[in-house]
């Protein structure tokens, strides 16, 4: 499980410390930041999956995803005696996005590329652009320290701590590339494998087709499929899985819990799944295309939900669109259940939803608020409220 999620300098964001808990429930006001929170975190995976730089030049590049206020937004800004203004800057401008979890915690910091670096070239490169990495570290325990350093990159160069010393794993590590990519599969440093695989775990849900021609709604060839497509795209054949290998009472319990008396059925004919649901009064059951957008949306989730491999950590980001006020304390009996099995995050504007999810006694409420343009924590407001955390030199 992670403890503490931690971003710097990434747009609306200059400096957040965001504790976490087994069920997460992220909330605030429009435009206050949430969207970025849920956006670095999905960075964050990114780089065990190798695309970080691909996913920061699909945000618009990197100069475009800093914080544009100042680095330090000091007090008497706050209170309005000074306008707000450029502060000297410490050290070189720096993306860092970080976590610290229950075995080993990862920071990683991305930079522009050195405009003097000294290199000659004949033609100057397509990619000058491009973000580099600078820095990545794993260490043992939440809280940094040198002596818990297990692996580390500067730059180019990787190294593997080895008893009291340290072994050279690369020198010519691309900038554009993870130690994920190009230490993971080395047998001197399993943290790194173990790490990566956890990561490239985590499930991200937030575009589930509903429309007229989604996925969802189709026949669609079945395979076993213990993990639901984050579009939605594999429904029938991921219900039929936890039917089958799963939990089929906690399924019929959550189809009853929101349509009571409603029976889910999939029918196979030549190897095409299909989706029927059954409801009391009606003299035969509807299929996928009949089906409106909030149940079919429902019916996405608790796919999800009940997955019979569940990850360590699954993301739902707004997972009340199209549902029907009613069927949010259903939904919020589902999410309790699978926090039980997994880490949960909800990004979440609906008040009911949220009342449904905070009565899980080990649920944190994190609202998010801005001031000064800049995301904060609501009450934290001095650093003895934040969660212990100390960026890698």
């Amino acid at each position: 499980m992670l403890h503490t999620l931690a971003v710097h300098n990434y747009r609306s964001i200059n400096t957040l410390l965001v504790p976490l808990g087994p069920l997460n429930v992220i909330t605030g006001a429009n435009g206050s930041g949430k969207s970025n929170l849920y956006r670095a975190l999905r960075l964050l995976a990114e780089t065990a999956q190798g695309g970080v730089v691909n996913a920061l030049a699909r945000e618009g590049g990197l100069a475009s995803s800093f914080w544009a206020g100042p680095e330090l937004v000091s007090r008497r800004m706050r209170d309005g005696s000074v306008p707000v203004q450029a502060t000297q800057r410490d050290g070189p401008k720096r993306l860092r996005l970080g976590f610290a979890g229950e075995d080993f915690s990862y920071a990683i910091s991305l930079g522009l590329p050195e405009s003097n670096s000294g290199e000659t070239r004949d033609t100057p490169s397509f990619f000058a652009l491009d973000p580099e990495i600078k820095r990545e570290v794993i260490w043992a325990g939440a809280v940094y320290r040198p002596a818990a350093v297990l692996v580390e990159r500067k730059g180019p160069m990787v190294r593997v701590r080895d008893g009291r010393d340290w072994r050279l794993l690369s020198q010519h590590t691309a900038s554009f590339d993870s130690l994920f990519a190009q230490v993971g599969g080395d047998s001197h440093c399993p943290e790194v494998l173990r790490l990566r695989e956890l990561m490239r775990g985590w499930r991200f849900y937030d575009h589930f087709r509903s429309d007229a021609e989604a996925p969802a709604r189709q026949p669609q060839l079945g395979t076993r499929t213990p993990v639901l497509h984050h579009d939605g795209r594999d429904l029938c054949a991921a219900l039929q899985t936890i039917r089958e290998i799963g939990d089929p009472e906690a399924l019929d319990g959550a189809i009853d819990d929101a349509f009571p008396g409603s029976r889910l059925q999939i029918e196979a004919y030549d190897g095409l799944f299909s989706l029927q649901l059954r409801q009391p009064g009606l003299l035969r059951p509807l299929k996928a295309a009949e089906l409106s957008d909030g149940t079919l949306r429902y019916l996405l989730l608790v796919a999800a939900l009940l997955t019979p491999r569940p990850p360590t950590l699954m993301v739902l980001n707004e997972p009340e669109t199209s549902l029907h006020p009613d069927l949010l304390p259903a939904l919020g009996r589902l999410i309790i259940q699978a926090a039980q099995r997994s880490q949960v995050w909800v990004v979440s504007h609906s008040r009911r939803l949220i009342a449904a999810l905070e009565q899980y006694p080990e649920c944190r409420a994190i609202v998010l608020d801005k001031e000064l343009g800049q995301t904060q924590v609501l009450g934290q407001d001095s650093i003895l409220e934040q969660p212990l955390w100390r960026w890698p030199d």
